[in-house]
């Protein structure tokens, strides 16, 4: 058995966060057991052990981040123990040893769940870079599900807001992809906030100290777009310094400027003529608002620039396939313009009601201006109907003469009559429920405290279960 005193000094990864991780070695052979359980502790786990099956269910309650796991235990076979492994601790890593390595076992450990495989009899050196693998898939799990929590609640870097299937996805793999370098393409319609994706990515990673650089590729002349980007004769290149580029609308990046950018993503190095090359240090974002395989097979993109850019592809929701989110964007953007001017408004529920049923063809850029008109507008705290642009105004009306005329019912006797506590009351309910019971935003939309808010809500008995 190798000398665990062997293990370098710097592999203490496990103690990375505000916690140390927790290593689980199940594994009936004392020596090795020890071994394990020797490294794991230099490393800096929090290491204990089971001896049988018996024993390890004992002790699989218990928060467990790795677990080195032996095929051949007392009491039966140790892969039986992975799916109650992965059933109590979904996010653990399982790392398989076994004495009799074979492909077909190899593989089925890793179709059933294992997250690794070591080989007995292995190495200190191998070990370590096995629970080091492990480490780092394990915290970048935890990182990479905290940060999808903080920007589902809005307190991510980035300012996206919303709750809707399609936002959730969006942040699902955002909170992923904003730990790695790869380069991502991100897809959607004019005003969706590709821009702020970008920026979200930047925020939330390990770039975030460093700079974050756009690149309007529409908008600049090529030889602009080259200086910047592959450098000039006193100017280093983008590519070559630390931090996130974003090409904006690379659709529109030149075709000769696209070959060069193949080949510093190729060769993972900037040229320029008659200067030594530079490594390729930034990472590099890219939007487009259209549809780049139709333009790869008309040969005005390049399809080997494509799946470069393609490595991760995030589309954009419009905002017509969520307007759930609506009423959370325009408690938002009304807060910004409170703060930037001090006044403060709210949206009559007719209003609100507008704003959702509108289909947004510019998206939440149109939305942001709509709000901006109407607040700049308004003659008084509460947002109307008529502050709101033309064009939406007309859409509803467009809207109701479009529909089938009702046969007209003969006119009814008698009037209802609804106390103000009931209006009051409606007015509420609704407004919670289009913001999924966000108290705060309620509150905000409303125009009244959040003490308030809570004081009617036990008053009208509005529990959290009828909202």
């Amino acid at each position: 058995m190798p000398d665990s005193s062997s293990v370098p000094k710097s592999c203490t990864a496990s103690s990375r966060g505000p916690h140390p991780l927790s290593l689980l070695v199940i594994e009936d052979d004392p020596v090795l057991r020890d071994f394990c359980l020797e490294i794991g502790k230099q490393m800096g786990f929090v290491a204990s052990f089971a001896d049988s099956i018996p024993s390890a269910r004992a002790i699989l309650p218990r928060p467990v981040d790795v677990v080195l796991l032996d095929v051949r235990l007392p009491g039966g076979e140790g892969l039986s123990l992975l799916d109650e492994i992965r059933g109590k601790h979904p996010s653990a890593i399982v790392i398989i040893m076994t004495a009799y390595p074979t492909v077909d076992s190899a593989v089925e450990a890793l179709r059933v769940g294992a997250g690794d495989y070591l080989s007995k009899p292995f190495t200190v050196d191998d070990l370590v870079s096995t629970l080091e693998r492990a480490t780092e898939r394990r915290i970048f799990d935890v990182e990479s599900r905290e940060l999808r929590e903080r920007l589902r609640i809005g307190q991510g870097d980035g300012r996206l807001i919303g709750r809707s299937p399609g936002m959730e996805k969006l942040y699902r793999i955002l909170s992923k992809v904003a730990f790695t370098t790869h380069p991502v393409l991100i897809v959607g319609e004019s005003g969706t906030g590709k821009s702020v994706v970008a920026q979200a990515i930047h925020l939330n990673g390990p770039r975030a100290g460093e700079p974050f650089t756009t690149l309007e590729c529409s908008v600049l002349a090529p030889p602009v777009m080259e200086a910047q980007l592959f450098g000039s004769a006193g100017e280093p290149p983008l590519l070559g310094r630390p931090g996130t580029i974003f090409l904006d609308e690379v659709s529109e990046l030149p075709l000769d400027l696209q070959a060069r950018l193949v080949r510093v993503l190729e060769t993972r190095q900037v040229t320029r003529d008659g200067a030594e090359a530079i490594p390729l240090a930034g990472r590099l974002l890219a939007s487009t608002t259209r549809d780049l395989t139709r333009l790869v097979a008309t040969g005005r993109f390049r399809n080997d620039l494509f799946y470069r850019l393609n490595v991760v592809n995030l589309r954009l929701p419009p905002l017509r396939e969520r307007k759930e989110d609506i009423p959370l964007l325009a408690a938002s953007i009304l807060e910004r313009l409170h703060l930037e001017s001090e006044d403060y408004h709210t949206i009559a529920q007719d209003a609100l009601h507008l704003l959702v049923d509108y289909d947004w063809p510019g998206n939440v850029r149109e939305l942001q201006h709509a709000l901006e008109r109407a607040f700049a507008l308004s003659s008084g705290p509460v947002l109307h109907l008529g502050d709101l642009p033309t064009q939406l105004q007309n859409a509803r009306i467009e809207r109701e003469h479009s529909q089938p005329i009702a046969a007209v019912p003969e006119p009814a006797l008698t009037v209802e009559v609804r106390s103000i506590a009931d209006m009051e009351k409606q007015a509420i309910l609704t407004t919670l429920r289009q913001l999924n019971g966000d108290k705060l935003m309620a509150a905000k939309l409303l125009g009244i405290g959040k003490t308030t808010l809570y004081r009617k809500l036990k008053e009208y008995g509005l529990t959290d279960s009828v909202l």
